[in-house]
């Protein structure tokens, strides 16, 4: 366990055991031990660290905050004067309507470098998943069409997550589900069979709705070049079947590669046409029907959802007989459950947020732990260029691709500016901000610390060969942008904990963002290949380190960290 960790741990323990000996004394009285926080405070001035613990107190101790507050610091007193071990805490204050500061001795400072220079790229890891098999499924397009950048923002999204569950102690899966069955592949093939009869100079009228994207053009102007007219006179399901098969499989190459090309590639591609040919969406069904969760009305098959919170009942056979969406949805997250997985993480759009309630209530009634069901739901990505936003629709063909998007910034770029968002927020991606080297860039400006940081390996190497390992003098670094480094280096694998319960993998975008501005600010007031051996071999160690965090922080996010720029 990292040093910080076990040093927070070990304050909370004490200010537990604080309150516990007042309240056998008598000078509290509460029956349950309340549930406090203990944090670094937004302000320096406020200390290293502080809890709110008298202050949630107040209300059944019957005391006034500041007043538990004194209690609380007198018994940390006695606790620490009996303490053969003493403690990290140097100095105590009660601020505001109650808050306990602490700030603590500087000691513990100078273990954070060496530990990291030990573990390497471990540093940040924690065991907080203990094992448990996780399934995370995102970008799952429709295969209609080229991967676009709403797409983009679901793979750096669920790939980054995965990563973070991963460094968490999770067993991560990763999962596309291909649409490859429905409404989405019957006008898939209408479309097709107009393009084609387009191409081989048939006079035919394209679908209203269809799909109009250049691509499919181009791909049905390939398949004319290599079978020319051979369909025509096939029969209409086998010419539409011909036709979907080789455009889907083609697309779905496309999507591999370019996913790939963007550092997201996926352990299974899981197929929703085979959940039919399979009869697994039977058999879901089946064990409803015996669960008493389905019944027959205007000639379809509904499922009772809103007995689990859904607004309304919802259908999952229709009068014609064919299974609907949902009623493949539910045998596919069943089929997840039945492989293992103990907890299953969808990232799906915004706009699927009506389909959250009534999946969970299906769960429900299958036997399985709603809560089990994380569904992270992402919201739109709008293209600003020039100030203007770009308006996108996939089926007017009038949408950026996401290899468009990477030939103009490239992968990193892309991946850092979609996961520094939380799912909730809009993104308005900046193709102008993308695209400048310059510090208002957070790209540039983590990937310069990177650079920065190796450059000075570099030539502390040549000039001095004492990069130094984990034996340094570490308490030489005393200057306030050393010590604040530090700290900020200590935090990662708390900051990996926290981001990995939440499900939040934005959170170490932010980390990485402050890194860098603790690191530049650092760089820019001390020098670091001084003459003096003993500051320079430390300085060089706690660059190493920095260079080290920042290297696991960005392999989460996708992100690779230069040695040159």
């Amino acid at each position: 366990m990292s040093i910080y960790i076990t040093l927070k741990e070990t304050i909370q323990q004490e200010v537990t055991a604080a309150l516990e000996r007042a309240r056998e004394k008598g000078s509290l009285a509460f029956k349950e031990m309340p549930s406090f926080i203990l944090e670094k405070p937004r302000e320096a001035q406020h200390g290293d660290l502080a809890t709110n613990a008298a202050m949630v107190l107040a209300k059944e101790a019957r005391k006034a905050p500041r007043v538990i507050a004194d209690i609380l610091l007198e018994e940390l007193r006695n606790l620490h004067e009996m303490s053969a071990e003493g403690t990290w805490i140097e100095q105590t204050e009660i601020a505001g309507p109650g808050f306990v500061n602490f700030r603590l001795k500087k000691d513990w400072l100078f273990e954070v470098a060496p530990e990291i220079l030990q573990e390497g790229d471990c540093y940040g890891s924690v065991d907080v998943g203990h094992g448990e098999k996780v399934l995370v499924e995102f970008v799952s397009a429709n295969p209609t069409g080229l991967p676009h950048m709403g797409n983009a923002r679901g793979a750096a999204l669920g790939d980054s997550l995965a990563t973070l569950l991963h460094m968490a102690g999770y067993e991560v899966d990763r999962e596309f589900y291909i649409n490859d069955a429905g409404n989405q592949i019957e006008k898939l093939a209408d479309s097709l069979e107009a393009r084609y009869f387009q191409a081989v100079g048939r006079d035919v009228e394209f679908p209203e709705d269809g799909y109009q994207g250049q691509d499919l053009i181009d791909k049905v102007t390939e398949m004319v070049a290599d079978v020319g007219d051979t369909y025509v006179t096939w029969e209409a399901a086998a010419r539409r079947s011909a036709l979907t098969e080789r455009v889907l499989e083609l697309n779905i190459a496309d999507m591999r590669e370019t996913l790939k090309g963007f550092g997201v590639e996926f352990d299974r591609w899981f197929s929703e046409k085979s959940l039919h040919e399979s009869g697994k969406i039977q058999e879901t069904l089946d064990v409803l029907a015996e669960k008493g969760c389905l019944y027959e009305k205007e000639g379809a098959l509904w499922l009772k959802s809103t007995a689990w919170g859904d607004e309304k009942d919802e259908v999952v056979v229709r009068a014609n007989g064919i299974p609907t969406y949902f009623a493949a949805d539910i045998a596919y997250h069943a089929d997840k459950f039945a492989r293992g997985y103990t907890q299953l993480v969808d990232v799906w759009g915004a706009d699927h947020h009506g389909h959250v309630a009534r999946m969970k209530g299906a769960m429900q009634a299958l036997g399985y732990d709603a809560e089990q069901l994380k569904i992270i739901l992402m919201q739109l990505v709008f293209l600003l260029e020039n100030d203007d936003i770009q308006k996108m629709s996939k089926r007017l063909g009038q949408y950026v691709t996401l290899q468009e998007l990477l030939n103009e910034v490239g992968s990193d770029v892309a991946r850092l500016f979609f996961v520094m968002r939380a799912p909730d927020s809009m993104v308005e991606f900046d193709l102008e901000l993308a695209k400048k080297e310059l510090n208002i860039n957070p790209v540039w400006y983590v990937q310069y610390a990177c650079a920065r940081t190796a450059s000075i390996l570099r030539n502390a190497k040549e000039r001095f060969e004492d990069v130094p390992a984990g034996d340094a003098q570490w308490e030489l670094l005393v200057g306030s942008k050393e010590t604040a480094l530090i700290q900020k280096l200590a935090e990662l694998p708390l900051e990996v904990s926290v981001a990995a319960r939440l499900m939040e993998p934005h959170h170490l975008a932010y980390y990485a963002l402050d890194l860098a501005s603790l690191y530049h600010t650092f760089d820019e007031e001390h020098r670091v290949l001084v003459q003096e051996e003993g500051l320079r071999r430390a300085r060089l160690g706690l660059v190493q380190a920095t260079r080290q965090v920042l290297v696991n922080v960005l392999r989460v996010l996708g992100v690779s960290a230069p040695e040159r720029m």
